[in-house]
Formats: C-alpha cells, structure tokens, sequence
C-alpha cells in the first residue's frame, strides 16, 4: 500500500488527532504500529508523523474485531490476510460485513441482577461454570461482571448437571479450535466468491448491497448448518462410543 499517497488524499492527522478521533490513547496507537497492526506514518516536516482516513479506518476495524472478543494475535492474523492496498473506503465496507455477523454485545450487570435474571441464587461455584462456558466475565470490580445474555438461560439450566469445571473448559477448548478452524475456511470462502468480486467490479454500488444482503442472509443459514451438523456428529460419535460390545 503507498500509504503517502493515501495520507495525501485525505486529511491528515498527527498521532494526538488520530488517536482523539478513533477514541484510543496515542500509547495504543504506537502500539499497534509496533506489531504491524497500523501503517507507518508518512514523516514530515521536523519529522512529524501524519496518519490518513485508511489508519483512521483501520482503527476502527480493530475495534470491531475486539468487539467480538478476538485476541490481538488472531487479529494480526486477521489483518496479514487482507489485501494490502485497502483504502479507507475499502476498511469502512469490511468493517460493516464484519459487524454484521457480530453477535450480541456483552453487557454489564451487578450480581444481584444477574440472579435475578437467574431466577435463583448463585455460589462463587456457580459463578465459575458460568464463565468457564462463557456466560459471563469477571471484571476489575467483584460484584460486576459482563454477560453474554443469549446463554444466560442455558447456561443456569447446566449448573445442575453434575459436569466437573475442569471438564467444561476442556470442552470448551475443544468447541472454540474447531469453530475458530470452520470460521476461518469460511472467512477465505467469503473473501475469494464475495469480496474479490467485489473489489473487481470497481466497488459498483449495486454489487455493494448484493453483497451486503448476501452477508445479512448467509450468517442464519451458517449457524443453523453449524448447529445441525454438530448435533448429528455428536449424536453418531456417543452411539459409536456406548454401543455394547
């Protein structure tokens, strides 16, 4: 990416205005442009660095990526797989196609409503397993956590199976590397049917919105593929394992 002649064509911010705008600290900024996440700045006059629309966007899209509770290794992972050569324009869409299969956001909740929501009262056990399955997170503050409110239910009606902690982690290892592995050959699907067409087409806005229904319409159909398929493994897998001799 000629990243001086982006900064060129868009406005130009130092370091401080970049990092004001995408709501980040400037450390963060320099941060990320260590571990290869931002473009280097284009040096100026009294060696002065200035940011373009592409790092603005490109902030953005790491965001997002957070949002959806990915580590800052797999984003760089993430990121090392896009074209070099997107513009701003180019980040803003592929944000939009990333948000759209984004799930609910977490949101904060006391203890007292927590079991509330619960329907009964809950041990630091109780709390344990739901977080070894994801339900929830602990925060700095002892009496708040961040919870996942589409697994809350779920999640309660499991505390009564006499499943041990250690078990319901190693679980859900297991769940989270073969679904990281599926989303990634879908991710490669999507970029080389969808996206490169697009990029291909000269960003024709009629292929925009095909593109952005095809994403809105694919994340349901993928899911239930996703659900049905376990279930079936799953259910073949215990008859093959129980089955008398």
């Amino acid at each position: 990416m000629d990243v001086e002649s982006d900064v060129e064509r868009g406005p130009r911010y130092t370091v401080d205005e970049l990092a004001a705008r995408a709501g980040v600290t400037v450390r963060t900024v320099r941060f990320y442009g260590t571990r290869g996440l931002l473009p280097p700045p284009v040096i100026g006059a009294r060696r002065v660095g200035h940011y373009g629309p592409e790092h603005l966007s490109r902030l953005a899209l790491i965001e997002e990526l957070q949002r959806q509770g990915m580590t800052l290794a797999a984003i760089e992972r993430y990121l090392e797989q896009l074209p070099p050569d997107l513009s701003a324009r180019d980040l803003a869409v592929h944000r939009a196609l990333v948000a759209s299969w984004a799930p609910e956001s977490a949101e904060s909740i006391t203890r007292r409503e927590l079991e509330r929501r619960a329907g009964r009262a809950l041990t630091g056990r109780d709390v344990d397993r739901l977080a070894a399955m994801g339900v929830l997170e602990r925060t700095d503050d002892a009496d708040t956590y961040r919870l996942d409110g589409s697994l809350l239910r779920l999640g309660v009606e499991m505390l009564d199976v006499p499943i041990e902690h250690e078990t319901i982690l190693a679980s859900r290892t297991v769940l989270l590397e073969h679904a990281r592995a599926a989303a990634q050959e879908l991710a490669r699907l999507f970029q080389e049917e969808v996206w490169n067409p697009y990029r291909e087409s000269g960003e024709d806005p009629d292929h925009l919105r095909a593109m952005r229904s095809l994403s809105a319409h694919m994340q349901p159909m993928v899911i239930q593929a996703l659900v049905t398929a376990f279930q079936r493994s799953l259910s073949e897998e215990l008859r093959t394992a129980f089955r008398s001799p």
